[in-house]
């Protein structure tokens, strides 16, 4: 794969790249091969305060700026983007194990497509719409902090900083200090180029200590923040003081209901390739496949014969899935998977012990456990690996219970030969999102759940307008 060059001992902060007021480092560890491939320099409040005051001594101008002048430097970066896919993909595979296909075709372009559709957005936005006599404007909201996770680090870079950049906000970007690389190559795109200083700023480091200062700052009028539900709920906290907005994007559960009259075969490959892919770590996945307690066999046989052609191996090699992203979120994994036997699940295929030949990194089989109870861990845990639960439901209406029983609430999944009646039972999820029949993620759509899988929208023209606030101008349309 490419070669990639980044940065990560210095930050981004009013159009310069810095020393850390700091000497703190970490590894960036490859979990492939437990190796370290760079350091990475861990921000404290004195870096916080910095560049949260670039980003304000910023917003006044870059507030003012027209739609063209967005439009220019949006379409600037979208063309570093894509001539730098690769370099961008080598990146993503060598801090988070992304096997070679996964890392050049899905983690890569998600970034190219966010800012294709915010230029779309952007280019037909209303700012301005008269109420009767008023006028009401939507109006950046300030100064944005963005904290983002490892799983899918550009793509959430990117979903984010595209519609800040369009609403016309200063940001300070965080991204997960667990996969940096692919951060410090996209400001080094953002610097190219030649946004004004103080626009966009990068700073590393772990949430208790810079996290923290950046999210519960006076000067930061929004926090982005997607990852655990754990931290999304101190995040939380740690904003209230200052009554700033946040947006959050957490963890999910979701349910995968194939109804009696899917095609089971189509269903249950294609929800068991879904559920692997990105080695398991999607908060979307489809990780709850509940099933008619008739077809219970057939599913099981089907299952456990696509998990067997999901192949795990190194990532230059682009086997299916590589290891777990990392050492903690490997041993929760792992962790899970011992306590699923022990509740008494099925094991169907798979389990906690490493595939041979693959003992050096953090890799995890493909597992499948069946007979899954609704009060068992690992149907109520996010997992964040390749591990799929199926359960058994007697009707509809059960299904829909168990589903919605989760408390959270991202996506769900529904299958049938019948549109309406898919439809019906999409309308009845307590989710964010359904896919029936194995629709595709849109990114003109909005992206966001339910209870404590967080609030607020992402992506198209939902995730411009979380950057904006509203204001009312009473007769200004007069």
């Amino acid at each position: 794969m490419t070669d990639f060059t980044a940065d990560t001992s210095k930050f981004y902060i009013d159009g310069a790249w810095v020393e850390p007021s700091g000497q703190a480092t970490r590894d960036v560890i490859n979990p492939a091969t437990m190796e370290s491939v760079a350091k990475v320099a861990l921000g404290n409040e004195a870096d916080a305060d910095r560049a949260i005051a670039a980003a304000k001594a910023a917003f006044p101008a870059w507030s003012e700026t027209s739609r063209e002048e967005r439009l220019g430097y949006l379409k600037a970066i979208l063309a570093a983007l894509i001539e730098r896919n690769d370099e961008l993909a080598a990146a993503i595979q060598a801090e988070m194990g992304a096997p070679t296909s996964v890392a050049q075709k899905q983690q890569a372009p998600s970034a190219i497509g966010h800012f294709m559709e915010t230029i779309r957005v952007l280019e037909e936005f209303d700012f301005e719409e008269a109420m009767g006599t008023t006028l009401v404007r939507k109006e950046p909201i300030g100064v944005a902090v963005l904290i983002t996770p490892w799983n899918w680090p550009l793509n959430q870079i990117a979903c984010k900083v595209a519609p800040a950049l369009a609403a016309g906000c200063t940001m300070v970007l965080k991204p997960s200090e667990l996969a940096p690389l692919d951060a410090a190559i996209f400001a080094d795109i953002v610097d190219k180029a030649g946004l004004p200083k103080g626009v966009f700023n990068l700073v590393h480091g772990e949430g208790p200590a810079i996290g923290n200062a950046l999210t519960g700052h006076k000067d930061a009028d929004m926090v982005s923040f997607t990852g655990s539900t754990r931290a999304g709920i101190a995040i939380s906290a740690n904003a209230a003081n200052t009554i700033k907005r946040v947006a959050l994007e957490l963890g999910g559960k979701s349910a995968n209901i194939l109804l009696d009259d899917a095609d089971f075969e189509k269903a249950v490959t294609n929800s068991v390739f879904t559920m692997m892919n990105n080695s398991g770590q999607s908060c979307n996945a489809p990780s709850r496949m509940m099933v008619p307690e008739s077809r219970y066999e057939t599913v099981k046989a089907i299952a456990a014969a696509v998990a067997e052609k999901v192949s795990v191996g190194q990532p230059q090699d682009d086997a299916r899935i590589g290891p777990i992203a990392n050492e903690n979120q490997y041993k929760r994994v792992v962790s899970l998977i011992d306590g699923a036997k022990a509740e008494g699940a099925e094991l169907i295929i798979g389990g906690s012990d490493k595939p041979a030949g693959l003992e050096q990194g953090l890799f995890v089989q493909p597992t499948i456990f069946g007979k899954v109870t609704p009060d068992m861990t690992i149907a109520r845990e996010e997992v964040f690996g390749p591990v799929l639960s199926i359960m058994t439901y007697k009707d509809v209406d059960e299904a829909i219970e168990i589903a919605n029983s989760s408390e959270y609430g991202l996506s769900g999944y529904v299958w049938s030969g019948d549109a309406d009646k898919a439809r019906n039972v999409a309308s009845r999820l307590r989710t964010g999102m359904v896919h029936i029949n194995g629709a595709p993620l849109d990114n003109k759509a909005p992206f966001g759940g339910y209870k404590m899988s967080g609030n607020g929208r992402e992506w198209g023209i939902y995730g411009l307008e979380e950057f904006l606030e509203t204001k009312s101008v009473f007769g200004g349309a007069a």
